[in-house]
């Protein structure tokens, strides 16, 4: 085998090929870098939501409609700019999505409504107050944790 630079020339040619095919559609790493932004947001919303119900912080009804407006704002982004077939895990850099998402499409779309929904009762809940801040993060967190389980890859 012909060697290049002390590597073969099989492992230059695999080493090209990985990095074309991470590189190969900035499209597709952009939905990607989108949709990890996204879940950042969902994320840091959540976590201020979850600060109060765990008495972390102290409960404040602007605080929390605010963050439960922005967590149901994030929620509702229109999936199909985001979720582009191509992008599992694997395919491209930063990517944690299961192929499942695409070929159960029905059972993604029905795990994303949930969490709209959990979201969309949040506004609400949030600035009631407390008792009702918390009630409404179990839906919250049972929506984010059905779909994770179900159509996000491991940590690589």
């Amino acid at each position: 085998m012909t060697r290049l630079f002390g590597l073969t020339l099989a492992a230059c040619t695999v080493a090209v090929a990985a990095f074309a095919g991470s590189h190969a559609n900035p499209a597709l790493k952009g939905a990607v870098d989108a949709r990890n932004a996204q879940m950042s947001m969902i994320g840091y919303h959540t976590g201020l939501l979850g600060g109060m119900a765990k008495g972390d912080v102290p409960y404040d009804a602007a605080t929390a409609t605010a963050a439960a407006e922005n967590l149901a704002a994030a929620a509702a982004m229109n999936r199909a700019v985001l979720w582009i077939e191509g992008t599992e895990q694997g395919a491209v850099e930063g990517s944690r999505a299961k192929p499942e998402i695409w070929s159960d499409a029905a059972g993604f779309e029905e795990k994303a409504m949930m969490l709209e929904a959990a979201t969309a009762a949040m506004v609400t809940a949030a600035g009631t107050d407390l008792d009702a801040l918390r009630a409404a993060m179990g839906d919250v967190g049972a929506s984010c944790g059905a779909c994770h389980k179900a159509y996000r890859g491991p940590r690589n």
